[in-house]
């Protein structure tokens, strides 16, 4: 493996851990898009921030950015707060026309001036080992390491500082503002770090792969935890994973490195989507179905209760009166007997002491719509509710 190589995974890989962190307040936020919009938006901050300096290497760049980033969240939420149109509508009307700013500006004042649109957008990591940071003729290893690094480094020391503050406001701002502490501020401080990590890994890696690094990794980690510091930890871990799989994909496929990366991103989401225990698709099927059994069983039950008669609660009836199959009315009639609710006397189902008891619960449950209840049932019967 050559140093070339190792720096791109390098630089990629702090990249994916910059992102992920951002990233996760935004996707538990339900503000994922938002990031969408900062990637593009930011573009006239790069711009006026290069008019002024004359410089595509100064610090100012990322300073305007990130404030056009800022000004594309306020802009998003008074438009919102209008409650004349939804935050997606708001997001749709701001960003365009920011990044379409940004393009005119360049395309009238900056032609002779590198700042090329596609490269913003996609990206080429394949470059940044020859954009060398020199002291002298001290070489100090690529500028997008330095960039990145540094703007990690104050993510992570910002996090450490301000974790309890966005834990809380993230999740309840009514207790923020009781506690002292304005949910406002740590709103746009969150912003201008999503805006400040965005610009970073511009030059690096473009805006589709800081979008997506931003909210799949998190995304992904979202489906398998409910703890914010795992989930944080998750979202680095699946970032960092995309990023080496997705370089070595793009070696082997002679392809685009950020394309690839972004593929991996997208398949590892739709594999977690599929088999996450709690909140997966297979997991949430399985789930439905074992409560449509539950409710079979709670009809079939309910139905014993209320009839006395004998030809009412005869084996046969089932399919007549309550209109299931035969493979469904035994598989019900198996699941009854196995939690030894009811008895089988000459074809005749009756309700046993616990069937009883279990169906009054039930009946407080459907009256009382009290949650408690179900629980309830759930200890006492061990039923298949996930």
């Amino acid at each position: 493996m050559s140093s070339a190589q190792i720096e791109i995974q390098l630089i990629a890989s702090l990249v994916a851990i910059a992102c992920a962190i951002p990233g996760t307040f935004l996707v538990l936020r339900k503000m994922a898009l938002i990031s969408d919009a900062i990637s593009h938006s930011i573009l006239p901050g790069l711009v006026l921030g290069f008019f002024i300096t004359q410089d595509l290497s100064s610090p100012w760049l990322i300073v305007m950015a990130a404030l056009s980033g800022v000004v594309t969240v306020i802009l998003v939420e008074y438009i919102q707060k209008t409650n004349l149109v939804k935050e997606d509508t708001a997001i749709g009307l701001v960003f365009p026309t920011m990044f379409s700013i940004g393009v005119i500006l360049i395309a009238k004042n900056a032609n002779d001036v590198h700042l090329d649109i596609d490269v913003v957008l996609l990206g080429e990591l394949a470059f940044t080992p020859f954009d060398r940071m020199m002291v002298g003729d001290v070489d100090l290893g690529p500028k997008s390491l330095w960039v990145i690094g540094i703007i990690l480094s104050s993510t992570i020391g910002l996090l450490i500082a301000f974790f309890k503050e966005l834990k809380i406001s993230t999740f309840d701002k009514g207790l923020a503002t009781t506690l002292g502490f304005s949910p406002a501020i740590i709103h746009y401080g969150l912003m201008s770090v999503a805006s400040v990590t965005t610009v970073g890994a511009f030059d690096a890696v473009g805006a589709i792969l800081v979008v997506a690094l931003m909210i799949a990794p998190a995304a992904t980690a979202y489906l398998l935890t409910t703890d914010l510091k795992k989930m944080l930890g998750l979202a680095m871990i699946f970032g960092v994973f995309s990023a080496i799989v997705g370089y070595w994909l793009a070696h082997y496929l002679d392809a685009s490195i950020s394309g690839s990366m972004t593929t991996i991103l997208g398949l590892l989401f739709l594999l977690v989507y599929l088999i996450a225990p709690g909140k997966g698709l297979i997991a949430v099927l399985y789930r439905n179905k074992q409560q449509r059994i539950e409710v079979s069983l709670l009809t079939f039950l309910l139905h014993l209760n209320n009839h006395s008669e004998i030809e009412e609660r005869h084996i046969n009836h089932l399919n007549e009166h309550i209109n299931w199959r035969k493979v469904r009315a035994k598989f019900v009639v198996d699941l009854a007997l196995k939690n030894n609710m009811v008895t089988i006397d000459e074809d005749i189902i009756s309700l046993t002491e616990k069937g009883r008891i279990f169906t009054e619960k039930a009946i407080n449950y459907i009256i009382s719509n009290d949650p408690t209840e179900i629980e309830a049932i759930k200890e006492d019967f061990f039923l298949f509710r996930g």
